[in-house]
């Protein structure tokens, strides 16, 4: 049995054992209180029209899975879905499964789910010379919540030093323009520095 497979099976389990839907008299507790956001809201767009929506906090974890146009995309509304549907429709590609968004770190190739070919999927540390750019994944270390993080950068400024990042569940809150918030990027010897606590670098699609 293949791994999507028994992760198909195991969303399923959970969904039938508590039955957990996006309804919000049926959704677990800490889903409900302390939200940001209402869960499953409309966050925000990002300039290539991918849509953003509320995990209402860090803590509340519905295990439902999401498919775009048939493909997994992962667990709504968790920052690893959001980035993996990103890819997705604008690229026509994802990564494998992770357990935490820090995971993304270690994976150096995503696929194309219909056809099963590989692209390579670089890594550049906070710190490389090789400058963010726009499309690439900014991965958080485990540090963060336990879990990391995982965000899109959708604009890079730098002429002023600023990047536009494209997320969810992070702080959930809605989006003023078309994008989630922005992070200060430097420059010294050559060397670029994205100055976000917890970073550990950005990730590449590179198409062949």
């Amino acid at each position: 049995m293949t791994n999507k497979i028994v992760k198909l099976v195991f969303f399923i389990l959970l969904f039938l054992i508590f039955g957990y839907s996006s309804g919000s008299d049926e959704l677990p507790k800490n889903c409900q209180t302390n939200c940001v956001s209402s869960y499953g809201i409309e966050l925000g767009t990002s300039p290539a029209g991918i849509k953003s929506y509320s995990n209402c906090n860090s803590s509340c974890i519905v295990y439902e899975p999401f498919y775009y146009k048939g493909t997994y995309t992962g667990i709504k509304w968790q920052c690893v879905e959001y980035a993996r549907r990103w890819l997705l429709q604008q690229h026509g590609v994802v990564y494998g499964d992770v357990d935490i968004a820090a995971d993304i770190w270690q994976i150096d190739h995503v696929s194309n789910p219909n056809t099963g070919e590989l692209y390579k999927f670089d890594s550049f540390v906070n710190g490389s010379e090789s400058k963010p750019s726009k499309g690439d994944l900014l991965v958080y270390g485990k540090e963060y919540l336990g879990t990391g993080h995982v965000a899109v950068i959708v604009y890079a400024d730098y002429d002023n030093g600023i990047l536009h990042l494209a997320e969810q569940n992070y702080a959930n809150n809605r989006w003023v323009k078309n994008y989630a918030r922005d992070v200060s990027l430097i420059s010294n010897n050559g060397k670029f520095w994205v100055l976000d606590s917890y970073l550990i670098g950005w990730k590449r699609f590179t198409p062949e």
